[in-house]
């Protein structure tokens, strides 16, 4: 099994000066780390307005910056925001296929279509819209990261002539993508469309079987591929503080995976927000008492209570865990030393037979992927005849007639 390190960027009220600036000097500090650590992913997501919850807008300048920072982590988008409302698809082709030349191809392309009310009104995105406006962005998208030139596009959502979209990535045809999943039919489409299932929802290890069964069966079966590549993966998140004291683990830990769930449960099902002046940690604090503990079922605790944690979810075949280490208050300095015991005490034991698992897998699965292809209906490349000319600016404006005003 594979270990991923996750960021909201959460930052709890009051706002001190300079606060946002340690949080992502610390960020990066943690990234380097678990990069020289042996961690396999470091997963950054894109949100927007939605304070305290996550101040990650733009994860591609984040990404960017741990990609000068590091050597062999792959680097995650968790996830870009596929609506064009948000972004359009062909911007997103160009940060993807730069960000995976400035990291020498360590890129991971998680797509998504968001839930909360925040930022789909405030980019005019449509709620009853937003599932298709993902899926015919994605797929352009990949068209035009993989195609050259890409042949342009009339659909629903957006348009665009043909163009040769530049730079290309290293990872050809396209970096491996994603997508985000809250519950079992979004793995199910995951699995459908032939892309990792990134399972943003916190899955106890014996539900976690029945997810990975339904996404393989039906990638076996089902798949047409919505890219140029199969990415077949499950990657599930649990919450992370290892210490050597349980109760120590806990003391540094539970809080902030706490507050990642009531701020979740803010924005995207119970809450009312008033921008800039909605306090969730004061919130949080008058309830927080009231909440389950259970820390060993949430990735709390010892490396013997963080080992049988995990052996649950690699029994259960999910291919990636993904740490929710900084949420809350959490502090820096208990994050890192979490993640040097964890690296030393608990995650060799995974890492043992994992380049043999992965062979295994991709020899059992290289037949199904065969005809999966088989089924897809691919973007027609444009004959070079057919390939338009576009004229310079200035050539159009120096050869066009004059106009009545000027004669």
């Amino acid at each position: 099994m594979r270990f991923g390190i996750f960021y909201e960027h959460q930052l709890p009220r009051p706002w001190v000066e300079g606060a946002e600036l340690k949080l992502f000097q610390d960020a990066l500090d943690q990234v380097e780390l678990a990069d020289r650590l042996g961690i396999d992913h470091a997963w950054e997501v894109e949100h927007h307005f939605l304070e305290e919850y996550s101040h990650s807008s733009a994860p591609e300048v984040f990404l960017a910056a741990c990609s000068q920072r590091t050597k062999t982590i792959r680097l995650g988008h968790g996830i870009v925001l596929m609506p064009p409302g948000y972004n359009h698809p062909a911007r997103v082709a160009e940060r993807i296929a730069t960000l995976d030349l400035v990291s020498g191809g360590r890129v991971e392309f998680g797509t998504g279509e968001s839930s909360a009310a925040l930022e789909l009104a405030g980019y005019r995105v449509p709620v009853d819209k937003k599932r298709a406006m993902w899926r015919e962005a994605t797929e352009q998208c990949l068209n035009m990261l993989a195609m050259a030139p890409y042949p342009g596009f009339k659909g629903e959502f957006f348009e665009m002539p043909c163009r040769n979209i530049v730079p290309k990535p290293v990872q050809r045809p396209h970096p491996p993508v994603w997508v985000a999943c809250s519950n079992r039919e979004t793995i199910k489409m995951a699995a459908r469309f032939g892309i990792g299932a990134l399972t943003f929802a916190f899955v106890d290890p014996a539900e976690a079987r029945q997810w990975v069964d339904d996404y393989y069966r039906i990638l076996k079966e089902e798949c047409v591929p919505i890219g140029h590549a199969v990415n077949a993966n499950v990657c599930m998140v649990t919450g992370f503080s290892v210490h050597h004291s349980h109760d120590e683990a806990v003391r540094r830990g539970i809080d902030g995976f706490n507050f990642f769930g009531y701020a979740l449960g803010h924005h995207y099902i119970f809450g009312q927000h008033q921008p800039g002046r909605t306090d969730i940690w004061k919130a949080f604090e008058q309830v927080k008492d009231r909440l389950p503990e259970n820390a060993g079922a949430r990735g709390i605790g010892t490396p013997e209570v963080m080992r049988t944690h995990l052996r649950k979810f690699a029994e259960s075949g999910v291919d990636q865990v993904a740490f929710i280490q900084q949420g809350g208050r959490n502090r820096h300095e208990h994050i890192c030393e979490a993640l040097e015991l964890f690296a030393s005490e608990v995650m060799p034991e995974f890492k043992e037979n994992e380049a043999a698992r992965l062979l295994q897998k991709d020899e059992e699965l290289a037949p199904y992927i065969e005809q999966a292809f088989a089924r897809k209906r691919k973007m027609m490349p444009l004959s070079d005849d057919a390939i338009p000319i576009v004229e310079a600016l200035g050539r159009q404006i120096s050869e066009a007639p004059p106009n009545a005003s000027q004669t």
